[in-house]
């Protein structure tokens, strides 16, 4: 059975093991660097971002977090979990905060604005209807929420909402704080998958909804067959090379 790790500093980590448990799937917390080992992936959730980051900083947590991505083994981010991975992210306290990284896109910390404007929406999700089954809509919660401005061309876009009314003026900036241009689109980003990083602004542990959770299992059983295939591949032209290539007979010598 597949052992998935949830980041446990703060946030909804119990709503997600909950979630896991409802499916038969052990979810672990963790809050320190050892707690990755032996994890076939991790759940970032979604919380307040900057207390997560201390709290991280605290238990040095960022090397092993961004080791653990780079592994290969399937993670996802929900809500304050996707602006850890994010590459870029903007809207940030004065000083920012560290992130992760690993996921190529420009996610805005807050983009719906405060709590006040938190909201649920229905989302269309054609992709998660065809690998899951179900509705082709989900509902996303959305709790003083980012949202995915930009994103690279190996990013897969799983699901964007409208921009609701009211919602406060962006500016993108560049690295160097000139301004480039206010975000000005009628929808936004709030889901995507770029390899082994899933994504989304919204929470899905908060409903009963249990695609994304299965979706991200899905993800660890395509990492655990695409490292069966390649280690049946390094053993085939390994055996391969040894029959064209025969070693001489050791033979004993007899006197």
């Amino acid at each position: 059975m597949a052992v998935v790790g949830v980041l446990a500093l703060q946030g909804s980590y119990n709503e997600h093991i909950s979630a896991l448990r409802r499916i038969g799937v052990k979810g672990v917390e963790v809050r320190k660097p050892d707690q990755l080992l032996g994890l076939d992936s991790l759940i970032i959730p979604g919380g307040e971002s900057t207390t997560m980051a201390k709290l991280a900083n605290y238990h040095n947590l960022f090397p092993a977090l961004r080791e653990f991505v780079g592994t290969g083994k399937p993670v996802w981010g929900t809500c304050a979990g996707l602006i850890f991975l994010a590459n870029k992210a903007i809207g940030q306290k004065s000083g920012g905060q560290e992130l992760i990284g690993g996921l190529d896109c420009t996610v805005h910390r807050n983009f719906f604005g405060s709590q006040v404007r938190s909201f649920e929406t229905e989302l269309s999700v054609p992709m998660l209807a065809e690998k899951e089954g179900g509705s082709p809509t989900c509902r996303g919660v959305f709790i003083r929420a980012p949202a995915i401005l930009e994103v690279g061309s190996d990013v897969e876009i799983l699901a964007d909402c409208p921009v609701p009314a009211g919602t406060p003026s962006i500016t993108i900036t560049s690295g160097e704080g000139v301004k480039e241009e206010v975000y000005s689109k009628d929808r936004v980003i709030v889901a995507v998958r770029q390899g082994n990083i899933l994504a989304t602004a919204f929470h899905p542990e908060l409903t009963l909804d249990s695609r994304w959770h299965r979706l991200f299992l899905d993800m660890d059983k395509e990492s655990h067959a695409k490292a069966f295939s390649a280690l049946s591949l390094s053993t085939f032209s390994r055996d391969a090379e040894e029959r064209s290539n025969p070693r001489p007979l050791d033979l004993p010598i007899f006197e």
